[in-house]
């Protein structure tokens, strides 16, 4: 599509426009993003937290390419962006099969953005000659380069689709997709495909990095450190997207000290599920290992290893954000605002049943230490440790992973 050049005071325009949209950018794709995520038919995408990620991440990058284009020359064509993040996506978005949902995203967050956009125009002109020639050319301009950089992501697409479909990693994805879907699959062709055999026993594991941009080889080099200190003598992974790898271990059981030499990278996190038997536990420790990633994603936590036994109780407690700060508030009372140290001291007294010098040998701190954090903790709480326990402690746990609790 082409269209006449604007006139001098609107490519005046156009450049401030692009000028407070870059500088307001977080805000503008914040926006964006929840447009995108929202939709009905990118249910699938938004439940996932490396292809909602993904979205988040070409949502910026093409807001940033077509607004630094206006800034450069206002109202002229701005090139599809085939930059490395928008064909990272696209590969992401065919390993996981929703390559069609992909560029629905591109719409949705195409009008997301216009409405944005059209706000910031008014912003800058109430003259009606103006403003129509101003919206009639970024209109436009937008379409164009979104019709241009979804026909480069679906060339891409199509690219990265052939590709898989003639490897043997496509096979392994889709039928370790049919065994999570429940489908009826023999063992004997799963170990076939798999290489892996489902029958015995499972420890399932989420492996990514939250730059986006995984380097692979890091990841299965973390997968295979994983598989080291957990003694396992195989394993199965399946390349979930570019920054993300799903395995699964043949071991039966695993206690903390089982990963106390695991040495986690700067940038690699593991998320990992209980263990379980058969095919019902290969499904169900990897749902759990999603959950546990999930849940650090959601609040934000930077452990390097999260699991699903450590978030299981706050997870289920903190599901509503809202309600759950409404009962951290209720329950800790001013030991909300605390110090991570009372907070902690609280937490594993309860762990160990009440047993101050077990808490004191846990934490690294002498007993009257410990007594006289109990006893601070209880001057804050509108009910004392003794008397409120159960509640205290699924407090103390919700607190312990979303950090802080929003007010208001």
């Amino acid at each position: 599509m082409s269209w006449p050049p604007p006139s001098p005071q609107v490519r005046r325009l156009i450049r401030a426009a692009a000028e407070l949209s870059l500088r307001s950018a977080e805000e503008w794709v914040t926006e964006v993003d929840a447009a995108t995520l929202a939709n009905p038919i990118t249910a699938l995408i938004a439940a996932d937290p490396s292809l909602n990620e993904a979205v988040r991440r070409g949502n910026y990058d093409n807001m940033v390419a077509w607004a630094s284009g206006n800034l450069r020359a206002p109202g002229e064509p701005v090139a599809a962006n085939t930059s490395e993040v928008q064909l990272d996506i696209a590969r992401d978005m065919v390993r996981r099969g929703v390559f069609e949902l992909a560029l629905d995203t591109y719409r949705t967050g195409q009008n997301a953005a216009w409405q944005r956009w059209m706000t910031v125009c008014f912003s800058l002109t109430d003259d009606a000659a103006e403003l129509e020639e101003l919206l009639a050319v970024t209109a436009a301009s937008i379409s164009t380069f979104i019709d241009g950089t979804i026909e480069a992501v679906a060339r891409r697409m199509s690219a990265e689709r052939g590709q898989l479909t003639r490897g043997t990693e496509a096979e392994r994805r889709d039928l370790v997709t049919l065994v999570l879907q429940g489908s009826p699959v023999a063992p004997e062709r799963a170990e076939r495909v798999l290489g892996y055999g489902v029958d015995g026993p499972h420890l399932a594991a989420v492996l990514w990095t939250d730059a986006g941009a995984g380097d692979l080889a890091e990841l299965e080099g973390v997968a295979g450190s994983l598989m080291r200190t957990l003694g396992a003598r195989s394993r199965l992974t399946v390349v979930a997207a570019a920054s993300t790898l799903w395995l699964w271990l043949p071991v039966s059981a695993r206690t903390p000290a089982d990963l106390a030499s695991l040495e986690p990278t700067a940038s690699v996190r593991i998320a990992l599920g209980t263990a379980g038997d058969g095919v019902d536990g290969f499904r169900r420790s990897h749902r759990e290992a999603l959950e546990a990633r999930r849940f650090a994603t959601s609040v934000g936590a930077a452990d390097a290893l999260v699991t699903f036994d450590d978030i299981r109780l706050a997870a289920l407690v903190g599901a509503d954000q809202r309600r759950s700060a409404d009962f951290v508030r209720e329950v800790l009372g001013a030991l909300a605002d605390a110090p991570a140290e009372l907070h902690e001291t609280v937490r594993v007294y309860l762990a160990n049943l009440g047993n101050a010098a077990a808490t004191a040998h846990q934490l690294y701190a002498h007993r009257n230490t410990v007594v006289r954090r109990l006893a601070r903790a209880d001057a804050l709480l509108p009910r004392t440790v003794a008397a409120d326990p159960v509640r205290i402690g699924v407090a103390l746990e919700v607190l312990r992973w979303q950090g802080r609790v929003p007010t208001g």
